[in-house]
């Protein structure tokens, strides 16, 4: 399972750094191999989380870790030992010289599927990659016509099964937009393809609650423990907004455009505060 990897790896990091740290041994990448009949091969049986490095440490670990043992725990997976994970991801990290970066951790359920073999030991596999940040600085958004389903048991799983995501990016920029709101069931917005959103109106900041399916994602979370943010179920065909902007580890926070109901004068001055905060707390690594 080389190849499936290896192409796992490329659709998020399309400069990924030499080597990767797999079941704590750094190879390269084409080398890190899951089993065939595995039921991360099979359905996307995994979790994984994207980290933010600076001065060549992790951003929001403890952030990270908690959300990465939630998951596994809901969808049934058995994680290494937190001292032991943190460990190898500082080892990668001066493995690959970063000072700054984006570093995802992917935790594969390499059990059998039962539904094919009777073969049923449990075995995890965890895989662990650096790359560059990606070089993107304000997103053209459009309506993506693939919904959230906030139903779904994977709703607010970060989980490995993320071809869905990927899709409804790669439909978006096939139409020339680099980022599509999406929505739930209910018409309404639950995040972009590969971050989560935020709005101002009338001075008041917004996002969508986990009610709607979106993901907790970390910077999301650092922004709503530093302001004042209303978390709401907010129909697509009411919205308005003065700002809109995209939060994840791999991008931070950016401004995002959406028709002509965005007033560009006012972005600099709440992006300035929200990426000031960011940067405070990222600057405490140091």
């Amino acid at each position: 399972m080389a190849a499936f990897l290896y192409v796992l790896l490329n659709l998020f990091y399309r400069k990924m750094h030499k080597f990767v740290s797999f079941n704590q041994q750094l190879i390269s990448a084409d080398n890190a191999n899951i089993s065939a009949i595995s039921s991360a091969a099979f359905y996307g049986k995994g979790i994984f989380t994207t980290i933010l490095i600076h001065n060549g440490k992790p951003f929001l670990w403890k952030n990270h870790w908690q959300r990465i043992y939630d998951n596994a725990k809901t969808i049934g997976i058995a994680l290494p030992d937190k001292a032991l994970l943190e460990a190898e991801i500082f080892r990668i990290i001066v493995a690959n010289k970063i000072l700054k970066g984006r570093l995802r951790i992917s935790v594969f359920d390499e059990s059998s599927s039962k539904i094919w073999t009777e073969l049923s030991a449990t075995k995890t596999s965890v895989l662990i990659t650096t790359a560059d940040l990606r070089s993107i600085t304000e997103a053209k958004l459009t309506i993506s016509p693939y919904r959230t389903n906030s139903t779904s048991p994977l709703a607010n799983i970060k989980s490995c099964n993320y071809l869905e995501n990927l899709l409804a990016l790669e439909e978006a920029n096939k139409r020339g937009f680099n980022e599509a709101i999406r929505l739930n069931e209910r018409n309404e917005i639950t995040s972009v393809c590969m971050a989560n959103i935020f709005w101002l109106k009338d001075s008041n900041l917004y996002t969508p609650s986990l009610k709607t399916g979106c993901l907790a994602g970390t910077i999301r979370g650092l922004i709503i423990e530093n302001f004042k943010v209303f978390e709401v179920e907010q129909n697509y065909f009411d919205f308005k907004a003065d700002e809109i902007f995209i939060t994840s580890s791999g991008i931070g926070i950016i401004p995002a455009f959406f028709g002509e109901n965005i007033n560009h004068k006012e972005v600099s001055k709440t992006l300035n505060n929200l990426q000031t905060m960011m940067n405070y707390n990222i600057n405490l690594l140091t």
